[in-house]
């Protein structure tokens, strides 16, 4: 096949919809990094873990890595820089010594506390200039979707 049937039977970039929704969720991402990032000093990997964290009591490595999206080097690292902050803990798990536990700590969750309403209104302030018509299609397409892709043989 060359470059011409190529370009002929490929979309453009714009139009291609894995590119689109990356696009889409990335600059999202990086509108709400302006809050927890430069007001608060966090990564958008610190501010996952910190989301899940403030909620639960403990959380092990594993399910911080599967609720997250981040890897188990990301889920370290980010960790790290948290528990030398003194907003989280980690130990390790007695009944597997080869997982974490993670946890919060009440300077953690008094950050978490801070942040999450501005969070809340910056995604407000983003997704109200969308029509309410729009507002509830992006969340039906985003329901869809994910079903979808736990539908997909693995």
């Amino acid at each position: 096949m060359d470059i011409r049937s190529m370009q002929d039977d490929t979309p453009d970039l714009e139009a291609f919809f894995p590119y689109r929704l990356a696009i889409a969720a990335e600059n999202f991402s990086r509108n709400l990094l302006d809050v927890y990032g430069r007001e608060f000093g966090l990564s958008r990997e610190e501010w996952r873990l910190i989301y899940l964290l403030a909620r639960e009591e403990q959380i092990t490595s594993l399910e911080l890595s599967n609720r997250t999206t981040l890897d188990r080097v990301q889920v370290s690292r980010a960790s790290q820089r948290l528990e030398d902050k003194g907003l989280i803990t980690r130990s390790v798990a007695p009944e597997d010594r080869r997982l974490k536990l993670y946890a919060c700590t009440d300077q953690g969750r008094a950050l978490f506390q801070a942040i999450f309403p501005k969070v809340q209104a910056r995604t407000k302030e983003v997704l109200d200039r969308m029509t309410p018509e729009g507002r509830t299609a992006l969340n039906d397409g985003l329901k869809a979707l994910s079903e979808a892709m736990n539908e997909r043989p693995v």
